[in-house]
Order: structure tokens, then C-alpha cells, then sequence
């Protein structure tokens, strides 16, 4: 029995099995690297069979049984050439046998240029098996857009459940400040409204002084009922949920600004980041592609940015 045996580049090998030890039979190396990724090592990748290959194992292996690691190759290699194969798991013990004695058995190879010739071998392998995305950096635009809407649609959610759970108790806040930041802060920081008076919202309001006016004048006339300290507990973690959202949706968006404002600046410069990522979802494209090939590249630009807006409001 023969077993076929692929170093990593250094060539195809063919062991004899005897009773209790390998003999090597035959061994066609590899003349240059650059041998080894489309003509050999490609065909075993892909189950297929190059002339290469197909001679060696003429020459080499008639009327005998060849042990075979890969049992669709063994199915080519048997009904091209018509050589017996086997695939098994005795075979596949035998393999590893090999492979931890090769530099033994292969005198030509050393074992300290094994590493060096599995790395160049993974790389050229890499380059015909690995197909790159050409929308790679569009891919992470969409992605970033589509998962901030997500975060966007769950924050309203939220917010709606705290406006309406607080606005039994202070209904005038709700119409003085819109922003959700500002509007958990606010009732995190204050829990009834009596307490308005006593506190301080130059941190959560920034620099927003009538707004601190007027909450605290509606503090004073506000219509809304009391509420119970069972309620104030479900309010606060409601809070809580809005402004860990909140927190969390930055770290998106900061990847979604730096990645737009990297690949396409002239659309930034017309509308703002969210918009722009938007274009880019719907059209999956960026700006700058095109202008890689026309000599006028910033007309063609502005030209592709209103064409991208006006679809996207057609839609």
C-alpha cells in the first residue's frame, strides 16, 4: 500500500507502508514557490487534478492501492486514472505518522525551513482562496447606520414608557425639554418634583438658563398627581435603560463618523453624518469610487451627491 502525502510547499511525496515503518518511494519537489499555489497545491484544495499531479502519480503508483487523505480526491485520482484508493480512518493514522517524522523520511527537507515554507505557502493560498469584499468599507457603513436605527427605534421605545409613566406626576416637563438625555437626567436627578426647587440643573441643562427657569416655575404650578415610591422605583430604572442606550449608541456612531468623514468627505461637507451614511445604505456605494476614474472629480462628486439625494427622496 502507497499513501500520497503533500508537504506544506516542499512537493508531493509517495510512502511504501511496510509492516512497522515508512519507506519513501517517491518525492517530486517543488522547483520555486511560486509553483505551488496555482498548479499544486490549488488542485487538492479544490478537488481537482492538474497535469502535474497526474503524472507523478502514473509513473509512480500502477497497480497499487493509494492512500488518500482527502476522500474526493481519492473518488478523481480513482476514476481518472483508475487507481485503487482508499480513505479511511487507518489512513488518515498513517498520515499523521508521516507528518510527525516527514523531516526523517524526506532527507531533503530540514526542518528549520518548514515554517518559512508553510508561511509563504498560507499566504500565496490565501490570495487565490480569499475573495475580498470591493464594498468592504461601504459594508461597515451600512452596518453602523442599520444598527444605530435599531438602538434609535429601542431608545423611543424607552423614552416613551418614561414620558408616559412621569408625565402623571410632572406632565409639564415633558413639553419643556424634548431631548430624551435630558429628560432622564432630569427625572433621575429630581424624583418628584417638589424637589426641583432645591437642586441645581446647570449640568444637565449646560448653558440652557430659562429652560432651569421654567422648570423650576412649573414645579411650583404643576397640575400632576402624587406618585408612590413602588412607581418612582419602576421610573428610575426606565431612566437608567434610556441612558445606558444612550451611552451605548455612541460607540457606534463615533466608528460611523470617523468611517464616512475617512472614505467620503465631500458628501459630509453637504449634508450631516447620519444623512450620508443613509445615502450610502440605499445606494450601496460610496462617493469617492467613481471619482477615482473621471478627471473632473469634484463636479462628478457633487454631481453623484444631489443624484443619491434626489433618489433617496423619491423613495
Amino acid at each position: 500500500m502507497l499513501l500520497l502525502f503533500q508537504t506544506t510547499a516542499g512537493g508531493y511525496a509517495i510512502f511504501k507502508v511496510l509492516d512497522e515503518a515508512f519507506e519513501l518511494k517517491a518525492f517530486s519537489k517543488f522547483n520555486t514557490i511560486s509553483k505551488t499555489t496555482p498548479e499544486t497545491t490549488l488542485p487538492i484544495s479544490n478537488r481537482q487534478f492538474r497535469k502535474h499531479l497526474r503524472k507523478f502519480l502514473r509513473v509512480h503508483c500502477a497497480n497499487e492501492t493509494l492512500g488518500v487523505a482527502d476522500s474526493k480526491l481519492a473518488n478523481i485520482i480513482k476514476d481518472k486514472l483508475k487507481i485503487d484508493c482508499v480513505h479511511n480512518n487507518d489512513v488518515m493514522e498513517l498520515m499523521r505518522g508521516v507528518r510527525n517524522q516527514l523531516t526523517e523520511l524526506v532527507v531533503c527537507l530540514a526542518s528549520q525551513d518548514m515554517a518559512p515554507m508553510s508561511l509563504g505557502l498560507s499566504h500565496r493560498l490565501s490570495k487565490y482562496k480569499n475573495k475580498f469584499s470591493t464594498h468592504k468599507l461601504d459594508t461597515i457603513i451600512v452596518q453602523a447606520i442599520g444598527l444605530l436605527g435599531d438602538i434609535d427605534i429601542e431608545l423611543n421605545r424607552i423614552a416613551g414608557r418614561l414620558r408616559k409613566q412621569y408625565s402623571k406626576h410632572f406632565p409639564e416637563l415633558t413639553k419643556i425639554t424634548m431631548d430624551n438625555n435630558q429628560y432622564a437626567r432630569t427625572v433621575k436627578m429630581m424624583c418628584e418634583c417638589i424637589n426641583v426647587a432645591k437642586l441645581h440643573f446647570s449640568k444637565i441643562l449646560s448653558e440652557e438658563v430659562e429652560i432651569e427657569k421654567e422648570l423650576k416655575e412649573a414645579s411650583i404650578i404643576s397640575m400632576g398627581t402624587e406618585i408612590g415610591e413602588v412607581r418612582l422605583g419602576k421610573i428610575s430604572m426606565l431612566c437608567d435603560e434610556v441612558l445606558c442606550l444612550l451611552e451605548y449608541r455612541a460607540t457606534p456612531y463615533d466608528c460611523l463618523k470617523s468611517r464616512i468623514n475617512a472614505i467620503a468627505p465631500d458628501l459630509i461637507a453637504m449634508v450631516e453624518e447620519i444623512v450620508g451614511a443613509r445615502l450610502i445604505s440605499r445606494n450601496s456605494k460610496t462617493i469617492t469610487k467613481s471619482s477615482r476614474r473621471l478627471p473632473n472629480a469634484a463636479s462628478q462628486r457633487q454631481v453623484q451627491t444631489l443624484n443619491m439625494i434626489m433618489t433617496l427622496f423619491k423613495r
